[in-house]
């Protein structure tokens, strides 16, 4: 075994990225080794979007795309048949359903279970999961020392940071309703046990997924008060549809990725005002763009990342991010009622009014609400993290910030760029974390390969190539 060779990894972060990492280095391992994920709040599995356990909560995408393995892209769908309520519907149907949460955690479950937890020596791997908040990380020669909120620590070899999304930044005047019974700065409470009258209002700041969550929940519980969903556009995330063929782009004999920003806009409006002369809905040229995706990112330069950040991202999201048709017609039917109204502005901030709280907008108005959600999305800025983790990191120079501040900076092997400019020997990170250094990073599609690629690195096994078509087939929404 080379000296260099991890012995003990540990994963901070059990989500799907931690999880499915841990199961690539048992699929993938020749040698003994030792795994500890340590994961905070939720089993293991259950990140934030699969530990739902509201059956209205559905994937954003049809379950022939989620297998948790790129090289076995029917595994979701031969799962899903030995569940009872799955087991004789139409492969068709099957294919193109849009599965509960709930169960897509219940699927990571028991690919944990199968690779991690019952190997009986199939594997030289030894997975260990711990419960606990991970506060920080401490060099200590040749390994590091995770240090958890319960003062336990954990000595690894190398560590693998899988954190996922940020929770939603703080917004002005919040600092001063932690205790409030109308404020819920966390949007993934369990939100029956939060509501108000009947009559009465709910205001949601944000407009993106999780006020989908957030008004989907609340027409399945019967709950009949008024609601306001506020966001700088006021723009809902579209619904999925069937496309038609459109072999026009990209341009043949065009490198979408040597265009820079300003031409590759125009030339994406070019082909959405096409479609939209042919009734065909313009989200197909996203489609379209999503293989060529992380090359286009690389290549724009630091200002052309944040122009389109500041400019382009909200529309890509509600164009990129869509969801299932009948969540959608249950949107639109709220609005198409009245129950549900959009304000497209922003927010300035948010005061206690008695025992309601009252938010201010930009345009000069208010809207009261009997209860107030932040959903307004992650935060996206490193080094305003309210992580104590990630910031004990950037002090210790253990980690810097890409040249955007959206995340980490690393290599393209998932080694993490300490503060002096150097690889890390020991840290490797995978997820939302690079949001700046790859912008899609958080779908399925992207993420294991994300957890296959990291296990390589850590296990000194080059990358499996891609060919085109794997490729194409791999970013099929």
């Amino acid at each position: 075994m080379p000296k260099s060779a991890p012995k003990h990894i540990a994963i901070v972060g059990g989500g799907f990225s931690g999880l499915m990492t841990a199961v690539n280095l048992a699929r993938l391992s020749t040698r003994p080794l030792q795994v500890t994920v340590i994961n905070c709040r939720r089993p293991a599995g259950r990140g934030v979007a699969c530990g739902t356990r509201r059956p209205e909560h559905l994937l954003n995408v049809a379950a022939r795309n989620m297998s948790a393995f790129r090289d076995e892209p029917d595994h979701f769908l031969r799962w899903l048949r030995t569940r009872s309520e799955f087991d004789t519907m139409p492969e068709i149907e099957l294919r193109e359903r849009f599965i509960p949460r709930m169960v897509y955690g219940d699927y990571l479950r028991s690919i944990m279970h199968h690779h991690l937890q019952s190997a009986d020596g199939m594997t030289p791997v030894t997975t260990e999961f711990v419960a606990g908040e991970v506060l920080d990380i401490e060099p200590a020669g040749d390994t590091l020392v995770i240090r958890l909120a319960d003062s336990t620590a954990v000595e690894a070899d190398r560590v693998i940071l899988a954190t996922g999304n940020e929770p939603p930044a703080a917004l002005p005047g919040s600092e001063t309703l932690a205790g409030h019974a109308a404020w819920m700065g966390d949007p993934w409470q369990p939100l029956e046990k939060r509501l108000p009258g009947q009559g009465e209002s709910i205001v949601v700041l944000g407009t993106g997924l999780t006020t989908v969550d957030v008004i989907i929940s609340l027409r399945a519980l019967g709950w009949m008060g008024s609601i306001h969903a506020i966001s700088r556009h006021g723009w809902f995330p579209h619904s999925h549809f069937r496309g038609i063929e459109y072999p026009d782009f990209p341009p043949a004999g065009v490198d979408l990725a040597d265009l820079g920003l300003e031409k590759l806009v125009a030339l994406v409006r070019h082909h959405c005002a096409l479609l939209y002369e042919r009734n065909a809905n313009p989200a197909i040229i996203v489609d379209k763009l999503r293989p060529h995706t992380q090359r286009i990112w690389s290549h724009f330069t630091r200002e052309e990342r944040l122009v389109f950040a500041r400019r382009h991202a909200a529309r890509w999201n509600i164009f990129r991010h869509r969801i299932a048709p009948d969540i959608h017609a249950q949107i639109t039917s709220s609005q198409l009622t009245g129950q549900l109204q959009i304000h497209a502005a922003s927010i300035e901030y948010v005061e206690a009014s008695g025992s309601r709280l009252v938010v201010h907008l930009g345009n000069g108005e208010s809207q009261t609400g009997d209860l107030v959600i932040n959903a307004t999305g992650p935060a996206t800025k490193l080094t305003a993290s309210g992580s104590v983790l990630l910031q004990n990191l950037l002090r210790r120079g253990l980690v810097a910030p890409d040249d955007t501040d959206m995340g980490v900076r690393v290599d393209p092997d998932h080694t993490i760029i300490s503060g002096d400019g150097e690889r890390s020997r020991l840290l490797l990170a995978l997820g939302p974390l690079l949001r700046g250094t790859l912008w899609e990073t958080i779908a399925v599609p992207e993420l294991r390969a994300q957890a296959k690629r990291v296990a390589e690195t850590l296990l000194e096994q080059p990358p499996a190539p891609m060919g085109e078509t794997e490729v194409m087939m791999e970013y099929m929404i």
